[in-house]
């Protein structure tokens, strides 16, 4: 047994060595073999040139599609945003020339209530002065009637005040020379 064993072993051996010396033959990466660099040249090529007929042929017209499409889409939105600026001019323009209208519809219906209560007003003093002058005609006439009144009234007491005088005074009492005296003297 202890054959067996140590022939085992031996084989290992040997074929351990045999191994370290292959391994020894070849080289550590393949990328790096002389040997592969016309084959990995080739197919390097053959991708390249298939990655740019792929990108040329699907993905660039795809995103020359969609930059265009954005284009677009930019130019109408701004084109759009012209328009509707020029509309809210012309809108903020009707707006003023509205406000404007209002302002002076407003300024004419005032004028026109301030001339209509002007003229009422007018009226109402008209009324109102030929009223007073109708009250100050009826008072001059009460009043110029009071004085006449009491202008006879005056000469009624003068009359008579003379008559209580003269008799109280112990003279004769003549009517007519106390008329005459008291008209003489009203008149001044």
């Amino acid at each position: 047994m202890a054959d067996n064993t140590q022939a085992a072993h031996g084989a290992d051996a040997a074929h351990g060595a045999a191994a370290a010396g292959h391994a020894a033959d070849a080289p550590g990466m393949p990328q790096l073999d002389f040997g592969t660099f016309p084959n990995q040249i080739f197919w390097l090529i053959v991708a390249l040139v298939a990655i740019y007929f792929i990108l040329s042929k699907v993905a660039l017209p795809r995103i020359a599609g969609i930059l265009a499409d954005r284009q677009d889409t930019i130019t109408n939105d701004i084109a759009a945003a012209e328009e509707l600026k020029l509309k809210a001019k012309q809108a903020e323009a009707a707006y003023e020339k509205a406000l404007a209208d209002a302002r002076s519809e407003a300024t004419r219906i005032a004028n026109d209530t301030k001339a209509a209560m002007q003229a009422d007003l007018n009226e109402a003093i008209e009324k109102a002065d030929a009223e007073i002058s109708a009250r100050a005609a009826e008072s001059e006439k009460a009043i110029a009637e009071i004085r006449a009144s009491a202008l006879e009234s005056v000469e009624a007491v003068a009359k008579d005040t003379t008559g209580a005088l003269v008799a109280a005074l112990g003279g004769q009492a003549d009517e007519g020379r106390i008329n005459a005296a008291v008209d003489a003297r009203l008149k001044g």
